[in-house]
């Protein structure tokens, strides 16, 4: 006699559920139940008017809740897996993709590196307090004439006895002129070098960039250095070259697959919802053929994309997860959502283009995840070298 099967679930129509455990689904409604509290009331204001108040706040409330470097071990960090921390983006980005920029950042590119490559001295001085929220921290590797470039750096470290003088300008820097401490990543003699610089040190300036149509929620801001003058133990120990910042973008990239399928469902359950109520020609537009074809083919992707996040989680987990792969993740998924959140606005028509709904602020914002850690060409050319064994990037 065969089991009774459980019913369909509009909201897991793979049942993707099932593979999670009770430690993961307590992480995503924990994290989702804040971002209900202390984002969504207040986000579509934040993002009409460009900016994030209390931001110091909202970072040690999520602090408080394990949010930041959550994946790491040790120095006040949760230690959660790869696929708990997943499901903290995927949460956060369903509120809005600068709430879960500001988390990446801290714990995936500026925790990371110094957990990964600093000094003890480095990481007991700073990691307790960025994970508590006290602190709020950047990473600076691009630059205004060098982004999917990042070997052309030309921001330059340079000896003066003991010391090290940082000079050069870094750009489109999220909590850049919030930031505690910045990594800043910089040319040596020796190569490519990673820096922890406090914030606070003359000729350091973090002027902010204002007039986005992208990512208005978010705090994102140009890094100056003028002779900014550090102590020998300021540089990260562990690390030359660019396997560093690079290995720090992977590791936020990784986060990015599950963020984008965040703001992908909740453009798409805008949509489903609407599709219910709304009544053209006598009765819902759920109810109509084509409709129905765009909800069915953006629930597809959705899923798909949710599927392929928790897959690469748990390679993550088992230590097995090759950037190649997360490139793969991220190209599909950012991909898919915009085209998922397009298709939404199409579903609520000219409401769709209304603050009032969350599908018009996602896909703005996707735009800029779509190119930032890697443009589609860059991650097209990862997978192209990958499958013919052959460097097509000069």
């Amino acid at each position: 006699m065969s089991a009774k099967l459980p019913p369909f679930d509009p909201a897991d129509p793979l049942g993707v559920d099932d593979l999670l455990e009770p430690e993961d689904l307590a992480v995503r409604d924990t994290v989702r139940g804040w971002a209900a509290d202390r984002v969504l009331p207040y986000v579509a204001e934040w993002y009409e008017k460009g900016e994030l108040p209390g931001i110091r706040e909202l970072a040690r409330e999520l602090g408080s809740i394990g949010a930041l470097g959550m994946s790491l071990t040790g120095y006040g960090c949760a230690g959660a897996s790869a696929v708990q921390y997943g499901l903290a983006c995927l949460e956060l980005e369903a509120a809005d993709s600068g709430i879960r920029s500001l988390v990446s950042v801290q714990g995936s590119l500026a925790m990371y590196a110094i957990h990964r490559y600093g000094s003890e001295e480095q990481k007991s001085e700073w990691l307790p307090r960025m994970a508590s929220g006290e602190v709020i921290g950047c990473f600076g590797l691009t630059e205004p004439d060098h982004g999917s470039d990042p070997a052309g750096m030309r921001t330059f470290a340079k000896r003066d006895g003991d010391d090290w003088v940082l000079s050069g300008r870094k750009m489109w820097i999220t909590n850049g002129s919030v930031a505690g401490v910045a990594v800043v990543w910089a040319r040596t003699e020796d190569g490519i070098r990673g820096f922890v610089v406090p914030t606070d040190r003359p000729g350091f300036s973090a002027p902010e960039i204002k007039h986005k149509w992208s990512l208005r929620a978010s705090v994102t801001s140009e890094l100056v250095l003028d002779d900014v003058r550090l102590p020998a133990g300021a540089v990260l120990p562990e690390v030359t070259g660019l396997r560093g910042p690079l290995g720090c973008l992977s590791h936020a990239r990784y986060g990015i697959v599950w963020g984008a399928m965040g703001a992908a469902r909740s453009s798409f359950e805008a949509a489903l919802d609407y599709a219910r109520t709304r009544e053209q020609f006598g009765r819902p537009i759920g109810g109509f053929q084509l409709t129905q074809a765009k909800l069915a083919d953006m629930a597809v992707e959705l899923h798909k994309g949710i599927l392929l996040a928790h897959h690469l989680g748990r390679r993550m987990d088992a230590g097995r997860l090759r950037p190649e792969q997360v490139s793969f993740g991220k190209l599909n998924n950012v991909r898919e959502a915009i085209e998922i959140c397009r298709t939404a606005r199409t579903i609520l028509g000219a409401n769709g283009i209304s603050l009032e709904y969350p599908v018009m602020r996602h896909a703005t914002n996707l735009e800029s995840v779509l190119t930032y850690e890697g443009t589609v060409e860059m991650h097209q050319l990862v997978l192209g070298k990958a499958l013919t064994g052959l460097d097509a990037f000069r």
